[in-house]
């Protein structure tokens, strides 16, 4: 799917007729290299052959509606209430954006009513009893210096219609959800009711993916750090394969189905010697298989370090993990004991001695706080966010697209999966740096 003109049209409450509070900050501010004025567009395309290919006039070029505050807005401060709910998995980060969403809101806005919905959007449902907790800048304090989310989160789908009735009885103006591919089809679902109700009430989405994989925005908060987290155990896995005769280092790290972290974290130290991805499909047997490629390479260099991500062969498993969890995505079986094992049975078929190192890092990877880089994209995406939904914009997400903060319909944010190109630069670099053949078998 090429995105077009429409495809990038941000829904929106209303007429937005109140002056921002922040107004006085962005007067005499044009469009500039560093800043995107509010009645300008961010292009989708950024070559000249990509515009040319469209053969339209500039303003019927796709483009996305910048982020940043309005001079006028929807809501009326001081009588908005706003929740807030984290959903999905645990990812870098989380903390800081309820921290930012919440200092954002108070200190610049003035909004007096911020609530937290626990555990996700089980939060919402009477059935589970969780409770609604009050946000002010004193609950939030310190908390990004934390892993994990103050507010819980869980997986599985909510009916929405029962989310707007609860968010109907508290009267919130304005609900957050940061999350992932699931969760923003769940706001979405949100979205689309209170539109059938007549309700004027913005979701707004900050979307979270520790895989990098929501597509149409350039990076998803927390992934800088879990790649950081990530290099570490490849450099381990160098250090102990570099300690023993003919040491293996096999890394699995997350990516279901785009391999990001595997590609970034092995280029970070370049002490990967092989990477296999989702996307990329290998041969395990023959000659120019994987498993010879292997062994030859350990034969010639004493040593290799392998970086496999979960998502990785899945062709290759039919034992193990089957079905569906809770918010619907296929259960993988696990690629990393898999190739531990297949490994191990091929050099000891050759006569060769092997020592292998195994690491896992996944749940430390998801757990840590995040890193300066991600803190910072963090609250600069809390602030987009706040800015969207005071000025009665709905049905969207923020995140970057060309360096640009800009707002993505979550029906766009959720139709495809972002996913390395097997033919695009970051994987030629991978390839690059292993020195790993194009193709195994």
């Amino acid at each position: 799917m090429i995105p077009g003109l429409q495809d990038l049209a941000v829904r929106t409450l209303g007429e937005c007729r109140i002056e921002s509070p922040l107004a006085a900050l962005l007067d005499g501010r044009p469009s500039t290299e560093h800043y995107v004025h509010e009645d300008d567009r961010v292009l989708f395309d950024d070559t000249a052959a990509m515009v040319a290919a469209r053969g339209v006039p500039l303003n019927d070029l796709p483009g996305f509606e910048p982020g940043g505050p309005r001079r006028q807005i929807f809501f009326q401060p001081s009588k908005t209430r706003v929740g807030i709910v984290t959903c999905g998995g645990l990812c870098p980060g989380l903390n800081d954006v309820i921290r930012g969403l919440v200092l954002e809101l108070t200190h610049h806005y003035g909004v007096r009513k911020i609530y937290g919905f626990r555990n996700g959007y089980q939060g919402f449902i009477s059935k589970y009893g969780r409770e609604v907790v009050e946000l002010d800048p004193k609950a939030v304090s310190g908390i990004n210096e934390y892993g994990g989310t103050i507010l819980g989160s869980s997986r599985g789908e909510q009916d929405a219609e029962e989310i707007v009735d609860c968010l109907e009885h508290m009267s919130i103006n304005v609900l957050f959800v940061i999350g992932g591919d699931g969760s923003m089809k769940g706001a979405l679902r949100i979205a689309d009711a209170v539109q059938e109700r007549g309700l004027k009430i913005a979701v707004v989405g900050v979307p979270k993916t520790i895989d990098n994989d929501i597509p149409y925005i350039d990076q998803s908060f927390g992934f800088q750090t879990a790649f950081a987290k990530a290099t570490e155990s490849i450099r381990a896995a160098s250090v102990e394969a570099r300690a023993v005769p003919n040491g293996v280092g096999l890394v699995h790290v997350m990516g279901r189905h785009s391999g990001f972290i595997a590609c970034y974290a092995a280029l970070a130290n370049n002490d990967a010697d092989y990477v296999l991805i989702p996307e990329v499909p290998f041969a395990l047997d023959g000659e120019d298989g994987f498993l010879a490629t292997l062994r030859r390479r350990v034969e010639r260099r004493g040593r290799a370090v392998v970086v496999a991500a979960e998502g990785a062969g899945q062709e290759f498993l039919t034992e193990g993990a089957s079905g569906t969890d809770a918010s619907g995505n296929k259960r993988l079986r696990d690629i990393g004991q898999f190739l531990r094992h297949r490994i191990a049975d091929h050099f000891a078929e050759h006569s060769l001695e092997m020592n292998m190192k195994y690491i896992d890092p996944s749940y430390a990877i998801r757990s840590v706080p995040a890193n300066p880089y991600d803190s910072v994209h963090c609250i600069r995406l809390a602030h987009a966010a706040v800015h969207a939904a005071m000025a009665g914009r709905t049905a969207m997400v923020v995140g970057r697209w060309r360096g640009r903060f800009v707002h993505v319909p979550i029906s766009l944010a959720i139709s495809k999966r972002n996913q390395v190109d097997p033919y695009g630069d970051l994987w030629m670099s991978v390839l690059e740096a292993t020195g790993q053949p194009r193709t195994f078998g």
